[in-house]
């Protein structure tokens, strides 16, 4: 064959491999197992907290709806702290009586129970709901927007930014989906009861019956919430959760052309979860996995473990394939706290680290008393460089032979003494 005639070719294969390897770096979305027809879409286990499936995850949009999810986990915060309480009375301003959108039809002045309004938030998407709540919660819906992105914060939404209690449109007012995905695993890993709210398929309110706006919940999938959401900007929004046996899936579905094609979408996500993958436990919660000694401590043994039940989600086929690496400090020094950060457990799938989580004290340890803390100081001078125990004790014992060679020549010359 003529090289001079292959040359093109070759040049020209070239060319296109470059650029083909130049796109797929530049576009994740090519190494994706499938495309889904929205902005952005995230598929999270909620045991793991892993994400299986990912597109456009980080891309900013505006919530619209999604946003209450944050304002009912702060009010199911709030229960929980004993800060309120699901009978309080709440009394309904005119500022929630006037909130445009989607509605419960609360009436100025009067009052309703906490709870209800939290079910109208979670069933109808109610925003008149929303300004009470957080008028209740925080004197002014201003200051519970601020709580709202002090948690957002605090839980590792890192994209995010509310500027109100309802999600209506308002400048400055972002997301991703990967974000919605973070507080959606956040608020039912520590509000496992609100599915029982969000999972209502109608509600009654004043006489006015409204429908919940997840459709998925009228199919047998096993789909118990979670929220919708819709603005023109930004699009058709559903987060939808399913529980199969043991495990859960959540689907973050950002800026579809349509009700049913967000649930479509939705569905096909939870499906490839549920089909593809398994959720495996490898650590118990507080379980013991590891000990090391601890210096100047009333006691010399730590036990390490991790504070939540440690699981990966990895495909149906490599489930015998998991190690762990625990990895923590040679020496620890008491005063050490019950479930303070000793050293990480990673999670390796074939040699690849998929998961981590903190290495934790599971128990306490209290400083020493004076004369074991004292013991202690002294074993670590030989011990720990620059080993000055060490090297008190060859310049104590280089003094002794010196004293000994001194006293064995001083007897030597008494001796000679006495002979002469």
């Amino acid at each position: 064959m003529n090289i001079k005639s292959c040359l093109p070719v070759l040049i020209y294969s070239l060319f296109f491999m470059f650029v083909g390897m130049s796109y797929a770096a530049d576009n994740t979305d090519s190494l994706l197992p499938f495309m889904v027809k929205a902005k952005a879409a995230v598929l999270i286990n909620v045991n793991s907290g892993q994400v299986v499936f990912e597109q456009n995850a980080d891309i900013p949009i505006p919530p619209a709806s999604l946003t209450k999810l944050m304002t009912l986990n702060l009010a199911f915060d709030a229960v929980e702290e004993a800060f309120i309480s699901l009978d309080d009375e709440v009394r309904i301003s005119e500022k929630a009586w006037k909130a445009e959108g989607s509605r419960m039809f609360l009436e100025v002045g009067k009052t309703v129970p906490m709870e209800t309004l939290l079910r109208g938030i979670a069933v109808v998407s109610a925003n008149d709901a929303c300004v009470a709540v957080s008028e209740h919660i925080s004197g002014v819906e201003e200051v519970f927007a601020d709580r709202m992105n002090e948690k957002a914060y605090l839980i590792g939404m890192d994209s995010t930014i509310f500027k109100n209690s309802h999600g209506l449109p308002v400048e400055g007012q972002i997301t991703t989906a990967r974000d919605m995905a973070i507080l959606s695993v956040y608020y039912i890993r520590h509000h496992p009861e609100v599915l029982k709210y969000h999972s209502i398929k109608k509600m009654t309110f004043n006489k006015i019956t409204q429908p919940n706006r997840n459709g998925l919940l009228w199919l047998d999938y096993g789909v118990d919430g979670l929220k919708t959401g819709w603005f023109s900007k930004a699009g058709f929004h559903i987060i939808a959760t399913a529980q199969k046996g043991d495990d859960r899936f959540v689907a973050v579905v950002m800026g579809s052309k349509g009700e049913r094609e967000r649930e479509n979408i939705a569905l096909k996500m939870l499906n490839y979860g549920f089909r593809n993958f398994n959720t495996v436990k490898v650590i118990n919660a507080e379980e013991k996995i590891a000990e090391m000694r601890v210096w100047k401590g009333d006691s010399s043994e730590l036990q390490l473990g991790t504070i939540m039940t440690a699981s990966v989600t990895v495909p149906r086929e490599a489930k015998g394939d998991i190690q762990i690496n625990k990895e923590f400090p040679d020496r620890i020094y008491a005063p050490i706290e019950k479930r303070k950060k000793i050293g990480e457990v990673k999670v390796l799938l074939n040699g690849l680290e998929i998961k981590t989580y903190p290495l934790v004290a599971l128990n306490e340890i209290k400083k020493a008393g004076f004369f074991k803390l004292m013991y202690h100081n002294l074993l670590l001078l030989f011990i720990l460089p620059p080993y000055l125990g060490g090297i008190v004790l060859v310049l104590i014992l280089v003094f002794i032979l010196i004293l000994v060679k001194s006293a064995m020549r001083v007897r030597g010359k008494d001796e000679l003494s006495g002979l002469r």
